[in-house]
């Protein structure tokens, strides 16, 4: 049962793309990734690697590495500095399963899967970027910026993120974005230990930081910093230089100075612009999308490569178990739509809470959150959202 040795083409080195390409070439199909990079290579700074996504990576064989370089977190902290009340405040330890979360760096992440992909022999075609697709009754073929491939596919996956030229779906551009930097942790600080901690003035202004484990640049254990800003005035931002953005960084939380003061220059910082979409998981008889491509989304919850991960897992299951294309693309769909809703709702609800200009929604933020957020049945609201694992069904 199940749709065997498949031709498969995937679009995109990110950890969808990759986790695609080891499910499916477990499975007995043959893959080819497409990078649009000369080599492939992993976008920004650190992320949180939720439970949801562990079990991925677990079901992957790949856990262990992970946690090697890898920084558990255990809390999500936050504090409303002109208000001094908690404005996010949640532990791992009060789900039904506690697990904690890993914060890790991207590169990290990304070595551990290609490392896998290569251990595979998966065929990995750089300097394509895709344009279109070719497809007939029997067969679908990618086109790139330098011609179309040399072959034509049974399937093919976008896994080439928000900007995917394949993606459906109006996108709508964040009003904040962030600036991005990994540092070392400081021998002696003080933020939080084990901890995505946050410090935020209304909502128009977050500075955050967060454990990553090893730092790829120093091999030292390192730490994510961000500061949120809307991308019109991030120019303006770089402009106005580094001393001015370490001062403007701790005078929002002077605890903060030991990692800020590593950053010497602007070049070190990365801006990171977002935005908000759902398209849909199939748009032709053999084109699927995994992660941004199909659902992309503010990162407040934390949830893009969880997510990725998680489609990647879901579709190999269908493939699995489908007698056809209609069969695959109706069980992967089916099995995706709920959760991917459910998180959808919940960051446009809960973004303007923590990145906007306005007053009255951030203390709301700040009443509910310093109040009732410890309540048993908020708290395991809260916790189980963050994990992701609310509304997810059992994939593997």
């Amino acid at each position: 049962m199940g749709l065997v040795e498949q031709n498969i083409a995937i679009i995109g080195c990110g950890p969808g793309g990759l986790a695609s390409a080891l499910f499916l070439a477990r499975q007995g199909h043959h893959i080819t990734l497409f990078e649009r990079f000369l080599e492939p290579r992993p976008l920004g700074s650190g992320l949180l690697i939720q439970p949801s996504g562990q079990q991925i990576l677990q079901s992957l064989g790949l856990l262990k590495n992970i946690k090697e370089l890898a920084s558990p977190v255990d809390q999500l902290h936050g504090i409303s500095v002109h208000r001094n009340l908690r404005a996010l405040d949640m532990k791992y330890g009060h789900a039904r399963n506690a697990v904690s979360a890993l914060g890790i760096h991207r590169a990290s992440l990304f070595k551990v899967l290609m490392d896998a992909v290569q251990e595979m022999n998966i065929k990995i075609e750089v300097n394509q970027e895709l344009l279109s697709i070719n497809e007939t009754d029997s067969a679908i073929q990618p086109v790139f910026a330098k011609g179309k491939a040399d072959k034509k596919f049974d399937l093919l996956i976008d896994a080439s993120g928000a900007r995917s030229p394949l993606a459906t779906g109006r996108i709508r551009k964040l009003s904040y974005g962030a600036f991005w930097a990994t540092v070392d942790m400081p021998a002696n600080h003080g933020v939080m230990p084990n901890a995505l901690d946050q410090r935020y003035w209304h909502a128009s202004k977050m500075a955050g930081i967060m454990p990553v484990g090893v730092n790829p640049a120093t091999g030292n254990q390192g730490a994510a910093i961000f500061w949120s800003e809307k991308p019109e005035y991030a120019e303006g931002v770089i402009d106005a230089g580094i001393e001015n953005f370490r001062e403007e960084y701790c005078k929002l939380w002077p605890e903060a100075e030991p990692f800020i003061s590593q950053i010497e220059s602007m070049d070190e910082l990365t801006m990171a612009v977002y935005g908000h979409r759902t398209g849909r998981s199939q748009t032709s008889k053999r084109l699927f999308h995994v992660g941004d491509s199909w659902h992309c989304t503010s990162p407040q919850l934390g949830q893009g490569a969880n997510m990725a991960l998680i489609d990647a897992a879901a579709l190999a299951k269908a493939m699995e178990r489908a007698v056809s294309l209609d069969d695959l693309s109706k069980s992967y769909c089916r099995s995706r739509s709920f959760h991917i809703g459910l998180y959808q709702l919940l960051s446009i609800i809960f973004t303007p809470l923590y990145q906007s200009n306005g007053k009255f929604l951030p203390l709301i933020r700040d009443v509910v959150i310093h109040h009732f957020a410890r309540w048993p049945l908020v708290r395991s609201f809260i916790t189980h959202t963050v994990s992701g694992v609310l509304g997810l069904k059992r994939i593997r």
